[in-house]
């Protein structure tokens, strides 16, 4: 499958999974979606149909792998190619402190031998695309010239595309959470990565909310990467593939792509999933509507209750459609 990636969702941790992005697949057929990171120690060693297992409508979907050693991170790749995954995805820009104390994330932009020395050989695994997801820098390491320094090399182990996180991290003092948004936003720095590497795919990630906003950064860069408001607000992916990709085909309705995913969880909850690991996802789906705090409130209060269904959901939809003046 040919990978366009105009428009790609981020990899989330504790939202991006399998039942995340199949609800996602409903409102975008275009998008690029991306998994959860996935560490090389779980996935060698534990449960493989757990952490790789997907549904093929997702795709065009991408697996990121955490990680240092490019032997183990070959032997990862193989494992994806083999479960079917569209492209493996290195994550060099978590600064997690579980993520720093491994010695991968973030902190690996200090070593771009490193990085380019795992890309290579996850490429000699494989036939997928091989990507990067970055930061601007790291700590006191936040010049243009680290940055530059850092996507040279990383070119040079085999790497053509680059996701880059515009802004530092702050591997010392700030939460991952803070580092989500107290750094500033650079996209100067990641507009000018593309000017001085044409040849490389350069897709740019951070404080995107609006599609609009996408739009403008392309010129600028090949594609953007939109991460928690896709997750808060997840209808705005219904508009994606008009506006990113030209389709012609009219954006699905609500109503429509609930229909669709309660088919999805009906199969799920024979197989044993729990309505609420599912539910959790689509919280957001009436963000900013009237009545969507109904929405909110009949999927919270009720998706966790022993032998909930999608009856559950149904009704939770039938109170979007009632008056609730002030409500919303």
């Amino acid at each position: 499958m040919s990978i366009n990636r105009r428009f790609c969702t981020a990899p989330m941790m504790e939202w991006s999974d399998r039942h995340c992005r199949y609800f996602w697949r409903l409102l975008t057929r275009r998008a690029v979606l991306y998994s959860e990171m996935v560490t090389t120690a779980a996935l060698l060693h534990g449960n493989r149909e757990q952490l790789l297992g997907f549904d093929p409508f997702e795709r065009p979907l991408a697996l990121q792998l955490g990680g240092n050693d490019p032997h183990a991170l070959a032997q990862c790749a193989r494992l994806a190619q083999e479960y079917g995954y569209d492209e493996i995805n290195l994550n060099v820009g978590c600064p997690s402190d579980r993520v720093h104390a491994g010695q991968f994330g973030a902190c690996l932009m200090a070593q771009p031998e490193t990085v380019a020395a795992c890309v290579a050989a996850m490429r000699s695994a494989c036939d997928l695309s091989v990507t990067v997801k970055s930061r601007i820098g790291i700590d006191a390491q936040d010049s243009y010239a680290d940055l530059h320094r850092f996507i040279e090399t990383v070119a040079h182990g085999g790497c053509e595309v680059f996701i880059i996180h515009a802004r530092k991290a702050w591997l010392n003092g700030l939460s991952p959470k803070e580092n989500r948004s107290i750094p500033p936003l650079d996209y100067a720095r990641v507009h000018q990565i593309k000017q001085d590497f044409p040849a490389l795919e350069i897709i740019i990630n951070g404080g995107i909310v609006r599609l609009e906003e996408g739009l403008a950064q392309l010129g600028p860069v090949d594609g953007v990467m939109v991460g928690r408001e896709a997750y808060q607000n997840p209808y705005l992916l219904a508009a994606v593939d008009q506006m990113f990709y030209g389709d012609d085909r009219p954006m699905p309705t609500r109503a429509a792509v609930m229909a669709a995913w309660m088919e999805y969880a009906q199969h799920q909850l024979e197989r044993g999933v729990p309505l609420q690991a599912m539910t959790r996802h689509i919280l957001g789906l009436f963000h900013a509507q009237p009545r969507g705090r109904l929405w909110r409130r009949h999927l919270s209060e009720n998706a966790h209750r022993e032998g909930a269904g999608v009856a559950v959901v149904a009704q939770a939809l039938a109170l979007t459609r009632r008056p609730a003046p002030g409500d919303g």
